[in-house]
């Protein structure tokens, strides 16, 4: 009876009901149109049943690798026109994995497990930093951030974003900086853009600390890169990555309109009971994920799991008889996390290790060496790549091409590496984790991302390799440098004095 009442409330407010545009169920029946409903769920039975069909014929047996390849840029361009043709990208990225893990079923229990280890990552990071804002435990950030002016909020937010990447993953760091943003900023053209420079902030924070990124770690644990050095040789480049479409990007009209006059909603706020508490051990379980890692050798999603599960008795026994206060507990934070994009995440990072298992990645790897001998192209082609899919199969592709001998710790060419995939993938809001979270929790559509950031993004991307290329070289002297010159050889040879 309860939920009839709320079905027809003539508030028109959203009820259990919406969709997740918001509609409420009153809108829902004055345009709701059965003809139309069953011509789209006999489209989608039929595509699904000329899928399954597909599986077993002999061509596609023969042409795997081709069929594969086939079926990945189907589903990235019904990702792409997802808004277009009115379906979700979760379900999208579950199609796109299925028929592609039965193609490598032999690689699927394998495959399963690394595409969980993150999901499960992902989830308790979401939960975690949930808990935490219900108990209002970013008032401390927030409070501090009292300017109204749009260039001042759009730079401190990205400074802010650049600097927890470093310490956070870059996946976390997005995930609390959104949220707050949320808190902060009305719904607008202008806090889609400093989602984006979140993004942006946090794919750069993460490059240059060997904790920050998955891909920089990956390298890190292997021992291409060490810690001091890459610190030391990536800061200067990640900084410019992200100051260059910073600038650009404060010029544009969304940044330029008049100042931010909506309240902070977290100033009127009281935090929580014992909030402090609860906050200070949900960011130390956040902070303690790498520490965990190093001491334990064990996955980060352990770690992370962990943390919520100290931070899940913790509010457990502080909150225990206190029936108004169910919200602050973990079971509630359960239903408010954004589960559908975490499912999105799942179905894509499926689809791209089932490319990874069948060996196109190690093949296109293969096509890069042959026809980009140059190291330099090689690892910005690498970060191109990873804007359109996952930097991590590329990394590890890159890291079976290459050993140690080839080219040894903390060489040019594995630090670029570092760098291009960790800041590549922001050019495409699905070209990283930060991008595809941030698509989620603020509904960005492919296209405006495209339109709006990614010219930005390649600029800061170019300008940070020039940078670490010209500060890597400072210390070749200037004579040296220009005897390479083939047509300056001759005048060298007769002019310098040894």
């Amino acid at each position: 009876m309860e939920a009839s009442l709320e079905l027809t409330s003539p508030s028109g407010s959203c009820d259990p009901l919406c969709s997740v545009d918001g509609t409420s169920s009153l809108d829902f029946e004055a345009t709701y149109k059965p003809k139309t409903d069953l011509l789209k769920t006999i489209a989608v039975f039929t595509a699904a049943l000329t899928g399954t069909m597909a599986i077993n014929l002999s061509w596609v047996t023969d042409n795997l690798d081709i069929a594969m390849a086939l079926l990945f840029a189907i589903g990235y361009a019904g990702i792409i026109f997802a808004e277009s043709l009115a379906i979700n990208k979760s379900g999208v990225g579950l199609l796109m994995a299925a028929p592609s893990t039965d193609i490598a079923v032999s690689e699927l229990t394998h495959a399963s497990a690394e595409v969980s280890e993150i999901v499960f990552f992902l989830l308790g990071a979401m939960i975690i930093v949930e808990i935490v804002d219900a108990h209002q435990g970013f008032k401390l950030v927030t409070d501090n951030i009292t300017t109204r002016k749009s260039r001042t909020l759009l730079c401190t937010v990205s400074f802010v974003t650049f600097f927890l990447s470093s310490i956070l993953d870059n996946l976390t760091s997005t995930i609390v900086m959104v949220s707050l943003l949320r808190k902060l900023v009305p719904p607008s053209e202008y806090r889609k853009i400093l989602g984006a420079v979140v993004v942006i902030a946090a794919n750069a924070g993460g490059a240059w600390s060997p904790i920050g990124d998955v891909t920089t770690t990956m390298l890190w644990i292997h021992g291409q890169i060490s810690t001091l050095q890459t610190m030391k040789g990536l800061f200067i480049p990640s900084i410019v990555s992200l100051a260059v479409p910073l600038a650009l990007m404060s010029l544009t009209s969304e940044v330029n309109g008049e100042e931010q006059d909506s309240p902070n909603d977290l100033a009127s706020e009281q935090m929580a009971p014992r909030g402090q508490l609860v906050s200070s051990v949900g960011i130390g379980a956040l902070i303690f994920v790498p520490v965990f890692k190093a001491l334990t050798g064990l996955p980060p999603f352990m770690g992370m799991l962990l943390g919520l599960g100290v931070l899940w008795i913790l509010t457990d026994a502080i909150h225990y008889g206190e029936s108004e206060r169910q919200k602050l507990k973990v079971p509630q934070a359960l239903s408010r996390i954004d589960t559908q994009g975490a499912l999105f995440f799942l179905g894509i990072l499926l689809s791209v290790s089932s490319l990874e298992a069948a060996g196109l990645l190690r093949e296109l790897a293969n096509y890069l060496d042959a026809h980009i001998p140059n190291v330099e192209l090689t690892a910005s082609a690498i970060g191109v790549m990873s804007a359109i899919i996952d930097s991590v199969p590329l990394v590890a592709a890159t890291m079976g091409m290459y050993d140690l001998s080839s080219f040894p710790q903390d060489s040019e060419f594995w630090q670029l590496v570092a760098y291009c995939a960790g800041t590549g993938g922001s050019m495409l809001v699905i070209g990283s984790a930060a991008g595809v979270a941030y698509m989620g929790m603020e509904k960005v559509d492919f296209f405006w991302y495209l339109r709006k950031v990614c010219g930005f993004t390649f600029a800061g991307y170019a300008a940070g390799i020039a940078t670490y290329l010209a500060v890597n070289n400072l210390h070749i002297s200037l004579p040296s440098t220009l005897a390479q010159v083939p047509m300056l050889q001759l005048e060298f040879n007769h002019t310098l004095p040894f």
